[in-house]
């Protein structure tokens, strides 16, 4: 109980600050969809903010500096707490939703993840797919990012935070003396970024409702759209062209971003070893599967195999999970590559989910020098990383969270086979869902959604993507009898 009741006292911040995004749809409502909706929003706002006040209030003593820790415990709390009042409002504006679809819905949002059990979209009120597509806006870099930026202000620390959710095996470089000048520092790349991606969708055609939906869920790499078609519904090469930018810039740390615009030089991105790698791997599989469906007949178009490998290959590596046709109908190593991409391709700092590709490159680096060791044992081949050498405690801990990520997946597997599921549906429900990539294969595929699960499944997807989404350990440490000890 000491630990939780500092925590709850900084939770009733977030849920005030968290309120204010309720005025987004409210704002498309007013003005869109008649004020019966707008109402809903209302109180959805008021209700947020209510319960954060009262929170507030009643926890006003228990504020103190917060502990490692206390941040773990603050970032899982957030991110099972959010979803519920994220859904709420959508218990009272879609038809015949029930409680349970409702949050893997707004889970599935503020995670990033873009897996949907709701169908029917074009018939959704505008508010409706507004808030779906802002809550993975909101969740793309973080929500505790922004807390951090806030905390500050309010007599509290934020770097336990930062280190607790931030994406990647290397967390405790800053790139500026206080935390706060680098959280607002990535919110300012976010938000610059963001309204050039908004801009160049209303060039390229879509309307301007469209064009801010689809730029949350870009540059948040969450994938929700507002038509069942997803991009399919303009099938137009050039509304792709602008995906696939923004889409492949959001796959790269935003704190390179940052580095750029701070040195006025793009050197810091042409000489990380993450980008490189990431970009080769996007060229090197955009290759392959257009030679692919070429050779297979898929299309007899160079230009159509090119335009339908690069954005869906895009899309699915850096799990976005938009899509402009039923890839699940390609030949069977092009969707399966697609899922293995997004598993690991986008890069640590990103709004993608996966293993990173740093980690991706460690471990291959690691693999390496452990076979160098067997014909010369005695030989000093340290694993290094952008000319220095990665700590072994680095290294160690991304062995540790390869094992808890593979064990995860095979028990939410597991799970998912024991409710009926075939194989092919459970094991890639769970690889999106655990990577944060949104559709699988079998009958969770892009031609489909997950709107289909008994209850018991979508909690497990739900658990999956909340997991994956704080990269496992900072969830499963409050499971360890050592976190609750003094």
């Amino acid at each position: 109980m000491e630990i939780l009741l500092p925590v709850l006292a900084v939770l009733s911040r977030v849920l005030v600050g968290f309120s204010v995004a309720f005025l987004v749809p409210l704002a498309w409502a007013w003005s869109l969809d008649g004020i019966d909706l707008a109402r809903i929003w209302a109180g959805a706002f008021l209700g947020t903010a209510a319960s954060g006040l009262v929170l507030a209030a009643l926890m006003r003593r228990y504020q103190r500096e917060l502990l490692p820790k206390d941040g773990f415990l603050l970032v899982s709390l957030v991110w099972m707490i959010l979803p519920a009042y994220g859904a709420a409002p959508l218990m009272l504006t879609v038809p015949g939703i029930e409680w349970f679809t409702a949050y893997f819905e707004a889970m599935s949002a503020l995670t990033a993840t873009g897996a949907t059990a709701l169908s029917r979209l074009d018939a959704l009120p505008v508010s409706v797919n507004v808030w779906r597509c802002f809550l993975q806006y909101i969740g793309g870099l973080g929500i505790i990012l922004l807390v951090v930026a806030v905390l500050p202000l309010m007599g509290l620390g934020g770097m336990q935070l930062y280190r607790a959710e931030t994406p990647g095996p290397m967390k405790d470089a800053k790139l500026t003396p206080r935390i706060a000048e680098t959280a607002r520092g990535l919110w300012t790349v976010y938000f610059v970024l963001s309204a050039a991606c908004l801009v160049g969708y209303r060039w390229a055609g879509m309307s301007w409702a469209d064009a801010f939906m689809h730029m949350c869920t870009t540059m948040g790499l969450g994938g929700f759209s507002s038509h069942d078609a997803s991009f399919g519904h303009w099938d137009s090469p050039l509304i792709e062209g602008v995906a696939i930018f923004f889409m492949t810039l959001s796959g790269v740390s935003f704190a390179r971003y940052f580095v750029v615009w701070r040195q006025r030089s793009a050197m810091p991105l042409l000489r990380d070893a993450e980008v490189r790698a990431y970009l080769a791997v996007l060229a090197a599989s955009i290759a392959v599967v257009t030679i692919l469906l070429l050779v297979r007949g898929t299309y007899d178009s160079p230009w159509k195999a090119l335009r339908e490998a690069a954005f869906q290959v895009v899309s699915l590596a850096t799990t976005t999970g938009y899509a402009s046709t039923d890839y699940a109908l390609w030949p069977v190593f092009a969707p399966v590559l697609l899922i293995f991409l997004g598993c690991f391709a986008s890069c640590a700092g990103s709004t993608g989910g996966g293993i990173k590709m740093v980690r991706m490159i460690l471990l291959v680096k690691q693999a390496r020098r452990e076979l160098v060791r067997i014909i010369h044992p005695r030989v000093v081949n340290p694993v290094t990383l952008g000319g220095g050498t990665v700590p072994t405690n680095v290294i160690a801990a991304i062995l540790g969270f390869m094992l808890i990520y593979g064990a995860s997946i095979v028990g939410f597997t597991l799970a998912l086979l024991l409710s009926g599921l075939d194989l092919i549906t459970a094991f890639s429900a769970v690889i999106v869902c655990v990577n944060n990539i949104g559709p699988g294969l079998g009958l969770v595929g892009p031609a489909y959604n997950f709107g289909f699960l008994n209850e018991f499944q979508l909690w497990v997807c739900t658990a999956a993507m909340l997991l994956g989404r704080l990269e496992l350990l900072s969830v499963l440490v409050l499971f360890t009898a050592q976190f609750w000890r003094k």
